[in-house]
């Protein structure tokens, strides 16, 4: 994987998925912004792919 290929994967994912989340903005109502960001880190699929993918991209840049 390159960066730009990475990067490209990322924006994908959070314009399908996240950005209209019904569950993120219910949480963010009722944990607060942080609750919400904490559930999707620790309980949602797709937080778990963006994990992925931030760990490739920081792959690519240590090997700079």
């Amino acid at each position: 994987m390159n960066k730009n290929t990475v990067i490209k994967d990322i924006d994908e994912l959070t314009d399908t998925y996240c950005n209209d989340c019904p569950i993120k903005g219910d949480l963010r109502k009722k944990r607060g912004k942080s609750g919400a960001h904490r559930f999707c880190i620790e309980h949602c699929s797709v937080g778990e792919q963006l994990q992925f993918l931030g760990q490739e991209l920081l792959k690519i840049y240590e090997k700079r």
